[in-house]
């Protein structure tokens, strides 16, 4: 009988656990061919979260809940999971349960069946929401263009892989980073399903803008040299840009003789030039921070306690 780890992050999803624990328990009982391990990851909650968790009686599956020590965000506490799971597979689902347990089973008969280190679960949609929508399209169209020619038009949250990439993953705990864009570039045998994203039951996502926005500089800095490559473009055409222009006001001022003495044309092109070498230096600058940062090997993630949850 094949053990597979479902890791579950979450921050302050007291309203959904109840049901969360009732659909696992049911879904297990239901497959139970399979040893399912549980592992809860507590990203800093402040609400009754961990409490309901512990009291919930699971009889169909083993588990155990991992409070960090703060939050230190859903890609960190992924990690944290991986690091303490179990299992010969390992996959991932969140509380919310907008992607439905059976992507479990379908992965694990897709990686079964073409016996294949990694199977993503592919969205068949794009979110509803105009900005979320925007914003995902956007993000698989950048990443697609400039880090893996493989990341799918319509993204994925939800992966199943085998000790292989757990134990690659294991030995790179990387920090500001995306956890997905990681396993895709480690290679092995990938394959893909697809589904469709349900409603979220009650409560409001975590996922914010700030978030997204965070994912998207720790996506493109941590696995593309784009951003630099972009400050070497923009300082050469910058470059091009001023010696023509130079040509021109000389024309002007030797042969047309009309160009009147001004501080304007000088503010424009020092406000012009100033704001790209600012740019410039910031994008640098977000790379050095990062090297810092990986150079000091500060934990990517602390925890606190395990809590086991026995059937």
């Amino acid at each position: 009988m094949k053990k597979i780890s479902v890791i579950i992050p979450f921050l302050n999803e007291a309203a959904n656990i109840p049901f969360l624990t009732s659909e696992l328990d049911n879904f297990c009982k239901l497959h139970n061919t399979i040893a399912w391990e549980i592992i809860f990851v507590n990203d800093g909650s402040v609400d009754n979260s961990v409490e309901l968790l512990t009291q919930s009686n699971p009889h169909s599956y083993s588990g155990k809940v991992i409070s960090l020590s703060k939050n230190y965000g859903s890609h960190a506490a992924l990690r944290a999971g991986i690091l303490n799971a179990t299992g010969d597979l390992v996959s991932f689902i969140y509380a919310d349960l907008q992607d439905p347990l059976q992507l479990l089973l379908d992965m694990y008969t897709k990686h079964e069946t073409e016996s294949a280190n990694i199977v993503w679960a592919t969205r068949s949609t794009l979110p509803s929401g105009m900005i979320d929508r925007n914003f995902s399209k956007g993000y698989s169209y950048l990443m697609k263009k400039f880090v893996n020619q493989d990341y799918p038009e319509k993204g994925f949250d939800i992966v199943l892989f085998d000790k292989k990439v757990v134990s690659c993953l294991n030995q790179n705990i990387e920090a500001n980073s995306s956890i997905f864009l990681q396993i895709l570039t480690l290679g092995f045998t990938q394959t893909t399903i697809y589904y469709e994203k349900q409603q979220r039951k009650v409560g409001k996502s975590k996922w914010t803008l700030s978030k997204k926005v965070k994912l998207l500089v720790d996506s493109f800095i941590s696995f593309s040299y784009f951003p630099i490559r972009i400050v070497t473009i923009v300082g050469f055409l910058m470059f091009l840009t001023g010696i023509i222009y130079s040509l021109y006001l000389v024309y002007r001022k030797l042969i047309i003789g009309d160009l009147t003495p001004g501080w304007a044309i000088m503010g424009t092109i020092l406000m012009l030039g100033f704001g790209v070498t600012n740019i410039s230096l910031g994008i640098i600058a977000e790379y050095l921070w990062r090297t810092l940062d990986a150079s000091r090997k500060r934990p990517v993630f602390i925890i606190k306690d395990i809590i086991e949850i026995n059937r």
